[in-house]
Formats: structure tokens, C-alpha cells, sequence
């Protein structure tokens, strides 16, 4: 679900959601995000400032998502899934036109697994908002990445972000799930897991393939993969020509709109203060399932997503705070 527009150890030109926030993958990439390259249009939005940028970017997504779930009842969760990824795939290699030939076999291995990993990622949690609202779904989401930035930093104050994440699901889970469908609940999360291994071989693809042409394989991979799945599901359905626009349109707000705000803004923005931004979609998502989807918060509910909002921002602090010290040159003694 990613600087100016590169991952540490990625081809220039190369925007990783995986880590897009420098020090933070965890809060760098929505759900199912995917960024675009730098060819991509956008420079009539740059008077927005980079802030703005990001969070149109994020409001782009999150509504993208809402629309996404006001299209499930017309095709199903998977030929959702089905119609974003094939349109997105589309967009991605012809504005990215990838070069087959020249890649080693551990290349095409990389890609097929991010390929699998992004697909994994959107159906799980097309899953998971077919069940539960969509701020709830996509708090649970975020704790993958979270816990990957909590692990790979191993600092005892994480240990603080932790808690504070777990506490927030505690809520939000009504000590048991017993206010949110388990299932869908279990979407989510494992949603957040794939959405973790989808930063790792977002990294690896954006070191093997130049600029964004890893990532428009792998789209075409993730999409291939869900073509059957979505055939199964909803058949004709895929083709009605209402349909299909409406699917278009989650992909447009869903990947290609967002990730060309969010490279514009990365480009003036520095990836801490982008890092922090995105910790903010939990909210967006929250306030977009209420107003497009009437999906209404408890006030139990909107203090768990405050908590794993901050979870996730102290999560950043800390990743950046760690790479400043050591970037530090050390005093002589004596």
C-alpha cells in the first residue's frame, strides 16, 4: 500500500512507499499504495505547498477507499480489488513503458513476490472494509508497518509505542472484538502484515529495477494474480460499463492522484515531516467512512484511533532521533 523520490539504496526516480519517509517506513504508505514515477503529471498542483500536497494525497486515498466500499455491493470485494489493480497496472506501464529483457532470475523473484505481496495487501483489506468501517479497518492496517518500525529499531522507548498502539487496539476491539466483526477485524490485521512485507520488497524491488519500472511489473503481477479471483466473484459484472468507471475512479483516487501529490511534495518536503503526515490517515479514513459512508465513530473508537496516531508519530520521532545521533560525528576525549 515509497527521497525526492527515493528509498535509501533505489535508482533515482525510484519513490518507495516502503520508505518514502526516510527513517519510517511504517507510516510512509497507505493502504495498498503504490507511487508513481517521476514522469508522472501533477505540476498544476504544486502551488497547493508540500503540506497540502501530502494531505490531499492522503484525503485522495482514503476517499478512494470509501468509494471503493460503496462499489463492493456492484462487484465484490475481489473484483474490486480486481478492477483497481488492473486499471492501476495499465496507467503504471504505459506512462513507465518497463524494459523486459536484462533481469536476472533473483530480479524476476523480487518482483513476482512484491507483486504477490501488494495483491495480498489490497484483498485483505477490500476484506476487511467490506466488514468492518473503514477508520477502524484501516488502524488495525497500520500496526503491520508499525511493528515492523518497532522491531527494526529495537530501542527500549518503543517499547512506549508499543503499548500505547496496544492500548489503542484494546479499544477499539472492545476488549475482545466484540464490537467490530472478527473477521473483518482479522482482515485488517492481516492486511498490516502484508502491508509489512510489502515494504521490505518495495526496498529490494527499487534496488534491482530502475526508476518505477519494478513497480509497474509488479502491478501487472498483483493484477494478473487477481484476475481469476475477481472473474470468479463477479464475472460479467467486471465489464459493465458503470462498473468499470466506478473502478477506475478507486484506482485514480486510490494510486495514481495520491502518489503523484505525495512525490510532488517529497520533493520540497523533508521525509520525517512527510513520515508524521501520513501518520494521519487512520483520521482521514475515519472521517471519509463517516461522511461518503455514514460510518459514525464511538467516542471509545475515535480515542483508540487517536492512540495508534500517536503510536505511530512517536514511532517516527524516535527512527529519526536514532539516525540524527548517528549521524553525528563523535567528540575526541581528553
Amino acid at each position: 500500500m515509497s527521497t525526492p523520490s527515493a528509498t535509501p539504496g533505489a535508482a533515482p526516480g525510484t519513490p518507495s512507499p516502503a520508505a518514502a519517509a526516510g527513517a519510517a517506513p511504517d507510516v510512509a504508505s497507505a493502504a495498498g499504495r503504490t507511487p508513481v514515477p517521476d514522469g508522472a503529471p501533477g505540476g498544476r498542483f504544486g502551488s497547493l505547498g508540500p503540506v497540502g500536497l501530502v494531505l490531499a494525497g492522503g484525503i485522495s486515498v482514503q476517499f478512494g477507499a470509501a468509494l471503493a466500499v460503496s462499489l463492493m455491493p456492484r462487484a465484490g470485494a475481489l473484483g474490486v480489488v480486481t478492477l483497481r489493480l488492473a486499471v492501476a497496472a495499465v496507467v503504471m506501464l504505459l506512462v513507465c513503458r518497463p524494459r523486459l529483457r536484462g533481469h536476472s532470475r533473483a530480479d524476476w523473484g523480487t518482483v513476482v513476490v512484491f507483486g504477490i505481496a501488494m495483491a495480498a495487501m489490497n484483498g485483505l483489506f477490500y476484506q476487511a472494509v467490506d466488514r468492518i468501517p473503514l477508520g477502524p479497518a484501516v488502524t488495525l492496517e497500520v500496526l503491520g508497518p508499525l511493528a515492523l518500525s518497532v522491531f527494526a529499531s529495537r530501542r527500549a522507548v518503543n517499547l512506549v509505542w508499543a503499548g500505547l498502539a496496544l492500548a489503542g487496539v484494546f479499544l477499539l476491539s472492545g476488549g475482545g472484538f466484540t464490537g467490530l466483526d472478527p473477521a473483518g477485524a482479522a482482515f485488517a490485521l492481516a492486511a498490516g502484515a502484508m502491508w509489512a512485507a510489502y515494504i521490505v520488497f518495495s526496498a529490494r524491488t527499487g534496488r534491482r529495477f530502475p526508476q518505477a519500472d519494478g513497480l509497474a511489473l509488479a502491478m501487472a503481477v498483483g493484477a494478473l494474480l487477481f484476475l481469476p479471483l475477481g472473474i470468479a466473484e463477479s464475472g460479467s459484472k467486471l465489464v459493465d460499463p458503470v462498473t468499470l468507471a466506478l473502478g477506475a475512479g478507486v484506482a485514480l483516487l486510490s494510486s495514481v492522484l495520491p502518489y503523484t501529490l505525495e512525490l510532488l511534495a517529497l520533493r520540497r518536503l523533508p521525509a520525517p515531516t512527510f513520515a508524521i503526515l501520513m501518520s494521519l490517515e487512520p483520521a482521514i479514513a475515519a472521517a471519509a467512512g463517516f461522511l461518503i459512508l455514514d460510518q459514525a465513530l464511538s467516542a471509545t473508537q475515535s480515542a483508540a484511533i487517536a492512540l495508534v496516531i500517536a503510536a505511530s508519530m512517536g514511532a517516527v520521532r524516535t527512527q529519526v532521533g536514532r539516525r540524527r545521533a548517528k549521524a553525528l560525528p563523535e567528540v575526541p576525549q581528553g
